[in-house]
């Protein structure tokens, strides 16, 4: 792919946790500015990916083990190591015979989360570093309206350690349920092909090319909508940006240049107008540009002129 790639992923949370940190509350900077991390915009893309038959490599799968000093059925569940997960996708028997690093990398390559992300990969006595094409910046909210609500859940059973308490025995046990009521979190990206040069001239990979980035588009419009878990749920893609560049053209982090505020009546407002500033000074170097975007609940301000607006559900112009 002869091409540089800039864009923004826009996800809306709602009664729902898109990003908790240990304690189970969203993820805050120190001056309690609310960010979903990169990871998390991440995971999504990777589980569609596997969904749709695709090797992904950095995903956690479970074995089970025999588990030392019991008998030879007692069995325990536990996470495969690096080195058994690349065992598992590419059928090898024991990494640590494998003694042609091409083979090693080539295989790598093969596998979509790699191929877009990069990874680092020290297992087997193999170390590897490869960066990946398609770097994802942190994700902000930039909805000032954000608050933290917390929910008390009852649960049908007790716990069975406080049977010597009597009075704590005879009660089932409380959890807590933490969502954010409302947050719209925008992360930049930015595509970059030629970062693989080096590898396509050892011949283990052929490169980023227009199939890779259009399984990373339709990844990054629909996976988070796509991803149902308790938590999640509530969490959607509502916004996608995709600005296509000359192979020397330079743009900074595009989430900067958007905002989001409610309107005046149930919609919530995207602002662009910064972004098209910045898009008509540099028209010369952009090919392409596209605006995904929920029409049902979003409306858009400064849409850039050379853009085109895309319904994000039909794909069809709005």
């Amino acid at each position: 792919m002869n091409k540089r790639v800039y864009g923004i992923i826009g996800i809306k949370s709602v009664m729902a946790n898109w990003n908790a940190d240990f304690s189970g509350m969203p993820k805050t900077l120190s001056t309690g500015e609310v960010f979903g991390s990169d990871k998390a915009c991440k995971y999504p893309m990777k589980r569609m990916w596997q969904d749709h038959g695709e090797k992904v490599m950095y995903m956690k799968s479970f074995k089970f083990d025999k588990e030392k000093k019991k008998n030879e059925d007692s069995k325990k569940m536990r996470p495969r190591s690096l080195k058994e997960r690349y065992e598992l996708l590419f059928d090898v028997e024991d990494l640590k015979k494998v003694t042609d690093n091409k083979e090693v990398l080539t295989h790598l390559f093969e596998a979509i989360d790699i191929k877009n992300f990069g990874a680092t990969f020290a297992e087997g006595g193999k170390n590897v570093s490869i960066t990946g094409a398609v770097q994802i910046g942190q994700g902000f909210n930039k909805y000032a309206g954000h608050n933290i609500e917390e929910q008390q859940i009852l649960s049908p059973f007790r716990d069975a350690k406080k049977d010597t308490d009597e009075k704590e025995a005879d009660q089932s046990t409380l959890g807590t349920k933490i969502v954010s009521n409302e947050a719209h979190y925008f992360y930049g990206f930015a595509i970059t092909p030629k970062v693989y040069a080096d590898f396509v001239d050892m011949g283990v990979t052929d490169g980023y090319s227009e199939t890779d980035y259009k399984k990373f588009k339709e990844a990054a419009l629909v996976a988070a909508t796509g991803f149902n878990t308790n938590a999640k749920m509530g969490c959607e893609n509502e916004f996608g940006l995709f600005v296509e560049t000359e192979e020397d053209t330079y743009l900074p982090d595009l989430s900067q240049y958007v905002s989001f505020e409610r309107s005046e009546g149930e919609k919530g407002v995207i602002d662009m107008s910064k972004a098209s500033a910045l898009f008509a000074d540099m028209k010369d170097s952009i090919s392409k540009i596209e605006v995904y975007y929920n029409p049902y609940t979003t409306e858009l301000k400064g849409i850039p002129d050379q853009g085109e607006t895309l319904n994000l559900f039909t794909r069809e112009e709005v």
